[in-house]
Protein backbone atom coordinates (compact mmCIF):
# COMPACT_ATOMS: atom_id res chain seq x y z
CA UNK A 1 0.00 0.00 0.00
CA UNK A 2 1.20 3.16 -0.91
CA UNK A 3 0.13 5.61 2.23
CA UNK A 4 2.23 8.37 4.01
CA UNK A 5 4.51 7.94 6.43
CA UNK A 6 3.92 11.51 8.36
CA UNK A 7 1.36 14.23 7.70
CA UNK A 8 1.41 17.75 8.28
CA UNK A 9 -2.65 17.69 10.44
CA UNK A 10 -2.44 21.53 11.02
CA UNK A 11 -3.41 23.84 11.80
CA UNK A 12 -5.02 26.24 8.88
CA UNK A 13 -3.25 29.30 8.28
CA UNK A 14 -0.36 28.82 10.08
CA UNK A 15 1.72 28.44 6.94
CA UNK A 16 0.92 24.53 6.28
CA UNK A 17 1.94 25.24 2.50
CA UNK A 18 4.92 26.80 2.97
CA UNK A 19 5.74 24.20 5.15
CA UNK A 20 4.76 21.42 2.56
CA UNK A 21 7.19 22.92 -0.18
CA UNK A 22 10.07 23.29 1.96
CA UNK A 23 9.78 19.26 3.17
CA UNK A 24 9.05 18.79 -0.79
CA UNK A 25 12.81 19.77 -1.26
CA UNK A 26 14.33 17.27 0.92
CA UNK A 27 15.49 14.46 -1.23
CA UNK A 28 14.20 11.96 1.58
CA UNK A 29 10.76 13.02 1.66
CA UNK A 30 8.23 12.51 -0.70
CA UNK A 31 5.39 15.02 -1.10
CA UNK A 32 2.21 14.28 -2.66
CA UNK A 33 1.46 16.95 -5.34
CA UNK A 34 -1.73 17.37 -4.10
CA UNK A 35 -0.55 19.65 -1.10
CA UNK A 36 -4.07 19.19 0.36
CA UNK A 37 -5.94 15.88 -0.80
CA UNK A 38 -8.18 16.01 2.68
CA UNK A 39 -8.58 12.16 2.28
CA UNK A 40 -9.36 11.28 5.90
CA UNK A 41 -11.80 13.78 6.37
CA UNK A 42 -14.72 11.75 5.22
CA UNK A 43 -15.36 7.89 5.05
CA UNK A 44 -16.86 8.05 1.31
CA UNK A 45 -17.91 10.89 -0.70
CA UNK A 46 -17.88 15.17 0.82
CA UNK A 47 -20.87 16.48 1.00
CA UNK A 48 -22.18 18.70 -2.00
CA UNK A 49 -23.97 21.56 -0.20
CA UNK A 50 -22.26 23.90 2.79
CA UNK A 51 -21.72 27.85 3.35
CA UNK A 52 -20.62 29.79 -0.03
CA UNK A 53 -17.64 28.37 -2.06
CA UNK A 54 -17.63 25.11 -0.20
CA UNK A 55 -19.09 22.63 -3.18
CA UNK A 56 -15.73 24.00 -5.22
CA UNK A 57 -14.02 22.61 -2.29
CA UNK A 58 -15.89 19.53 -1.78
CA UNK A 59 -14.73 18.60 -5.36
CA UNK A 60 -10.85 18.59 -3.86
CA UNK A 61 -11.14 15.70 -1.85
CA UNK A 62 -9.00 12.73 -2.98
CA UNK A 63 -11.68 10.53 -1.34
CA UNK A 64 -11.32 7.45 -2.87
CA UNK A 65 -8.42 5.05 -1.49
CA UNK A 66 -7.28 4.24 -5.08
CA UNK A 67 -6.93 7.76 -5.78
CA UNK A 68 -5.43 8.44 -2.56
CA UNK A 69 -2.71 6.24 -2.44
CA UNK A 70 -2.02 6.80 -6.40
CA UNK A 71 -0.54 10.47 -4.94
CA UNK A 72 2.43 8.40 -3.34
CA UNK A 73 2.84 5.53 -6.42
CA UNK A 74 5.78 7.79 -7.67
CA UNK A 75 7.72 7.70 -4.47
CA UNK A 76 11.68 6.46 -5.20
CA UNK A 77 12.05 3.86 -3.04
CA UNK A 78 13.26 4.65 0.47
CA UNK A 79 11.80 8.12 1.01
CA UNK A 80 9.42 9.34 3.73
CA UNK A 81 6.02 9.89 2.10
CA UNK A 82 3.97 12.59 3.15
CA UNK A 83 0.92 14.77 2.52
CA UNK A 84 -0.70 18.20 4.52
CA UNK A 85 -4.12 18.49 4.74
CA UNK A 86 -4.41 21.24 7.94
CA UNK A 87 -8.28 20.24 9.07
CA UNK A 88 -6.95 16.58 10.24
CA UNK A 89 -5.82 18.04 13.39
CA UNK A 90 -9.59 19.84 14.32
CA UNK A 91 -11.90 16.90 12.62
CA UNK A 92 -11.85 13.88 14.95
CA UNK A 93 -12.81 11.73 12.88
CA UNK A 94 -10.15 12.19 10.60
CA UNK A 95 -7.75 11.55 13.62
CA UNK A 96 -9.93 8.23 14.06
CA UNK A 97 -9.44 7.36 10.67
CA UNK A 98 -5.68 8.09 10.29
CA UNK A 99 -4.91 5.96 13.09
CA UNK A 100 -6.87 2.96 11.80
CA UNK A 101 -5.19 3.78 8.61
CA UNK A 102 -1.60 4.51 9.60
CA UNK A 103 -1.49 3.71 13.23
CA UNK A 104 2.67 4.72 13.47
CA UNK A 105 2.50 7.54 11.44
CA UNK A 106 4.42 10.54 11.80
CA UNK A 107 2.08 13.80 12.79
CA UNK A 108 3.53 17.64 12.43
CA UNK A 109 1.13 20.17 14.19
CA UNK A 110 1.79 24.28 13.79
CA UNK A 111 -0.17 26.30 15.81
CA UNK A 112 -0.50 29.91 15.16
CA UNK A 113 -1.94 32.58 17.71
CA UNK A 114 -5.72 31.38 17.67
CA UNK A 115 -7.19 35.07 17.25
CA UNK A 116 -4.54 35.44 14.66
CA UNK A 117 -5.75 32.60 13.11
CA UNK A 118 -8.85 33.37 13.05
CA UNK A 119 -8.35 36.49 11.34
CA UNK A 120 -6.14 35.60 8.40
CA UNK A 121 -9.16 32.81 8.03
CA UNK A 122 -11.17 35.51 7.49
CA UNK A 123 -9.46 38.16 5.60
CA UNK A 124 -8.93 34.54 3.22
CA UNK A 125 -12.46 34.19 2.69
CA UNK A 126 -13.45 38.00 2.83
CA UNK A 127 -11.14 38.63 -0.11
CA UNK A 128 -12.44 36.43 -2.38
CA UNK A 129 -15.89 37.35 -1.91
CA UNK A 130 -17.13 34.89 -0.06
CA UNK A 131 -17.31 36.22 3.57
CA UNK A 132 -20.51 38.30 3.46
CA UNK A 133 -19.95 39.47 7.14
CA UNK A 134 -17.16 42.89 6.73
CA UNK A 135 -16.30 42.64 10.16
CA UNK A 136 -14.37 39.36 12.27
CA UNK A 137 -15.73 40.08 15.14
CA UNK A 138 -19.09 39.86 13.42
CA UNK A 139 -18.58 36.72 11.88
CA UNK A 140 -17.02 34.86 14.88
CA UNK A 141 -20.14 35.48 16.35
CA UNK A 142 -22.03 33.64 13.62
CA UNK A 143 -20.10 30.49 14.11
CA UNK A 144 -22.78 28.11 16.14
CA UNK A 145 -25.13 28.94 13.23
CA UNK A 146 -22.77 28.24 10.06
CA UNK A 147 -21.74 24.79 12.00
CA UNK A 148 -25.30 24.19 12.51
CA UNK A 149 -26.32 24.89 8.84
CA UNK A 150 -23.11 22.21 7.48
CA UNK A 151 -21.02 24.88 6.34
CA UNK A 152 -17.78 23.33 5.98
CA UNK A 153 -14.43 23.53 8.85
CA UNK A 154 -12.87 26.07 6.82
CA UNK A 155 -15.52 28.63 8.09
CA UNK A 156 -14.93 27.39 11.35
CA UNK A 157 -12.90 30.40 12.52
CA UNK A 158 -13.25 29.66 16.52
CA UNK A 159 -13.42 26.55 16.70
CA UNK A 160 -10.10 25.42 14.35
CA UNK A 161 -8.53 27.18 16.71
CA UNK A 162 -9.30 25.08 20.14
CA UNK A 163 -5.91 23.02 20.04
CA UNK A 164 -6.01 22.25 23.57
CA UNK A 165 -9.06 20.29 22.68
CA UNK A 166 -8.03 18.81 19.66
CA UNK A 167 -4.60 18.06 21.04
CA UNK A 168 -6.14 16.06 24.06
CA UNK A 169 -8.27 14.28 21.50
CA UNK A 170 -5.20 13.12 19.55
CA UNK A 171 -2.68 12.41 22.63
CA UNK A 172 -5.36 9.50 23.42
CA UNK A 173 -5.10 7.96 20.30
CA UNK A 174 -1.22 8.23 19.33
CA UNK A 175 1.68 8.35 21.53
CA UNK A 176 3.12 12.08 21.90
CA UNK A 177 6.78 10.75 20.76
CA UNK A 178 4.76 10.28 16.94
CA UNK A 179 3.38 14.05 17.38
CA UNK A 180 5.44 16.90 16.73
CA UNK A 181 4.13 20.15 17.88
CA UNK A 182 5.72 23.58 17.35
CA UNK A 183 4.72 26.97 16.61
CA UNK A 184 4.07 29.32 13.78
CA UNK A 185 6.28 31.65 14.83
CA UNK A 186 9.42 29.44 15.10
CA UNK A 187 8.96 28.89 11.09
CA UNK A 188 9.37 33.05 10.81
CA UNK A 189 11.50 33.78 13.26
CA UNK A 190 14.00 30.57 13.48
CA UNK A 191 13.30 28.27 9.57
CA UNK A 192 16.68 26.43 9.80
CA UNK A 193 16.46 25.82 13.79
CA UNK A 194 12.78 24.03 13.07
CA UNK A 195 12.97 22.56 9.51
CA UNK A 196 16.03 20.55 11.29
CA UNK A 197 14.08 19.97 14.14
CA UNK A 198 11.54 18.27 11.52
CA UNK A 199 13.83 16.46 9.72
CA UNK A 200 14.81 14.74 13.27
CA UNK A 201 11.45 13.75 14.05
CA UNK A 202 10.98 12.22 10.64
CA UNK A 203 14.60 10.71 11.14
CA UNK A 204 16.11 11.82 7.91
CA UNK A 205 19.31 13.99 7.14
CA UNK A 206 19.48 17.41 9.04
CA UNK A 207 20.74 20.68 7.35
CA UNK A 208 19.46 19.84 3.36
CA UNK A 209 16.48 22.74 3.75
CA UNK A 210 17.13 25.55 5.34
CA UNK A 211 14.19 28.02 3.74
CA UNK A 212 10.36 28.31 4.07
CA UNK A 213 9.19 29.63 0.95
CA UNK A 214 7.20 33.45 1.40
CA UNK A 215 3.31 32.95 -0.11
CA UNK A 216 2.41 35.66 -1.85
CA UNK A 217 0.08 38.18 0.47
CA UNK A 218 -4.05 38.82 -1.18
CA UNK A 219 -5.27 41.86 -1.34
CA UNK A 220 -7.39 42.80 1.26
CA UNK A 221 -10.79 44.58 -0.26
CA UNK A 222 -11.95 47.63 1.45
CA UNK A 223 -15.28 47.39 2.51
CA UNK A 224 -17.37 49.29 0.09
CA UNK A 225 -20.73 49.04 -2.30
CA UNK A 226 -18.58 48.00 -5.25
CA UNK A 227 -16.92 45.15 -3.28
CA UNK A 228 -20.54 44.58 -1.71
CA UNK A 229 -21.71 44.18 -5.06
CA UNK A 230 -19.06 42.11 -6.10
CA UNK A 231 -19.15 39.51 -3.37
CA UNK A 232 -22.93 39.03 -3.91
CA UNK A 233 -22.19 38.25 -7.63
CA UNK A 234 -19.13 35.44 -6.65
CA UNK A 235 -21.32 34.15 -4.07
CA UNK A 236 -24.49 33.46 -6.80
CA UNK A 237 -22.24 32.08 -9.05
CA UNK A 238 -20.43 30.04 -6.51
CA UNK A 239 -23.81 28.78 -5.23
CA UNK A 240 -24.72 27.81 -9.20
CA UNK A 241 -21.16 26.63 -9.47
CA UNK A 242 -22.29 23.79 -7.49
CA UNK A 243 -24.04 21.87 -10.68
CA UNK A 244 -21.40 22.64 -12.71
CA UNK A 245 -18.14 20.56 -13.98
CA UNK A 246 -15.17 22.17 -11.74
CA UNK A 247 -13.14 23.74 -14.29
CA UNK A 248 -16.08 25.88 -15.42
CA UNK A 249 -17.00 26.17 -12.32
CA UNK A 250 -14.36 28.12 -11.12
CA UNK A 251 -13.79 30.48 -14.47
CA UNK A 252 -17.68 31.38 -13.24
CA UNK A 253 -16.13 33.65 -11.05
CA UNK A 254 -12.57 34.12 -11.84
CA UNK A 255 -12.68 37.84 -13.73
CA UNK A 256 -14.88 39.06 -10.90
CA UNK A 257 -12.74 38.46 -8.36
CA UNK A 258 -9.62 39.59 -10.19
CA UNK A 259 -11.97 42.79 -10.20
CA UNK A 260 -12.72 42.41 -6.40
CA UNK A 261 -8.90 42.34 -5.28
CA UNK A 262 -7.55 44.88 -7.75
CA UNK A 263 -5.95 47.81 -5.73
CA UNK A 264 -6.61 46.45 -2.56
CA UNK A 265 -4.88 46.62 0.20
CA UNK A 266 -2.46 43.87 2.18
CA UNK A 267 -4.11 42.43 5.42
CA UNK A 268 -4.76 44.56 8.14
CA UNK A 269 -3.69 43.44 11.39
CA UNK A 270 -6.25 43.15 14.20
CA UNK A 271 -7.27 46.33 16.55
CA UNK A 272 -6.44 45.60 20.41
CA UNK A 273 -10.54 46.26 20.73
CA UNK A 274 -10.97 43.47 18.07
CA UNK A 275 -8.66 41.76 19.72
CA UNK A 276 -10.46 41.42 23.07
CA UNK A 277 -13.54 40.83 22.29
CA UNK A 278 -12.04 37.52 20.39
CA UNK A 279 -9.73 36.34 23.35
CA UNK A 280 -12.61 35.59 25.64
CA UNK A 281 -13.05 32.72 23.42
CA UNK A 282 -9.97 31.04 23.65
CA UNK A 283 -9.17 31.74 27.07
CA UNK A 284 -10.49 28.59 28.25
CA UNK A 285 -8.89 26.53 25.87
CA UNK A 286 -5.92 27.98 25.96
CA UNK A 287 -5.62 26.95 29.60
CA UNK A 288 -6.28 23.52 28.58
CA UNK A 289 -3.55 23.49 25.66
CA UNK A 290 -0.86 24.58 28.68
CA UNK A 291 -2.10 21.48 30.53
CA UNK A 292 -1.47 19.30 27.59
CA UNK A 293 1.34 20.20 26.24
CA UNK A 294 3.21 21.24 29.15
CA UNK A 295 3.93 24.57 27.35
CA UNK A 296 3.18 28.52 27.90
CA UNK A 297 0.61 30.15 25.47
CA UNK A 298 -0.30 32.68 27.87
CA UNK A 299 1.71 35.74 25.34
CA UNK A 300 -1.58 34.83 23.08
CA UNK A 301 -3.85 36.76 25.90
CA UNK A 302 -1.61 39.61 25.54
CA UNK A 303 -2.09 42.58 22.83
CA UNK A 304 -1.37 40.55 19.63
CA UNK A 305 2.01 38.75 17.95
CA UNK A 306 3.47 41.27 15.57
CA UNK A 307 2.83 41.68 11.75
CA UNK A 308 4.83 39.67 9.41
CA UNK A 309 4.72 36.11 8.23
CA UNK A 310 5.77 33.73 5.57
CA UNK A 311 1.48 33.21 4.49
CA UNK A 312 -0.95 35.23 2.27
CA UNK A 313 -4.19 35.24 2.86
CA UNK A 314 -5.27 33.18 0.00
CA UNK A 315 -8.91 32.55 -0.66
CA UNK A 316 -9.70 28.31 -0.85
CA UNK A 317 -8.85 26.16 -4.20
CA UNK A 318 -6.63 29.39 -5.22
CA UNK A 319 -3.61 28.69 -7.04
CA UNK A 320 -1.17 31.63 -8.34
CA UNK A 321 -2.28 33.50 -11.85
CA UNK A 322 0.79 34.53 -13.92
CA UNK A 323 0.17 38.21 -12.94
CA UNK A 324 0.36 37.84 -9.17
CA UNK A 325 -3.27 38.18 -8.72
CA UNK A 326 -4.57 34.96 -7.11
CA UNK A 327 -7.33 33.05 -8.74
CA UNK A 328 -9.89 30.17 -8.35
CA UNK A 329 -9.16 26.93 -10.49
Amino acid sequence: MALPDFLVIGAPKAATTALHAALARHPALFLSAVKEPKHFLTDGPPPTRGGPGDAQTFREHVWRRDDYEALFDAAPPGTLKGESTPFYLYDRGAQLRIRAAIPDARLIVVLRDPVERAHSNWTHLWSAGLEPVGDVVRACAEEERRIAAGWSAFWHYVALGRYGEQLRHLYGLFPRDNVLVFRYRDLVDEPLKTLDRICGFLGVERGVISEVPRENVTAHPERTLRHQALSRVIRAGAAVGRHLPGPLAGRLTESLEGALQDNGRPRRPLSWEQRQALIPRFEEDIALLQEVTGEDFGDWLRPRERSGGLMGDRPPGQRQARNGRPRLP
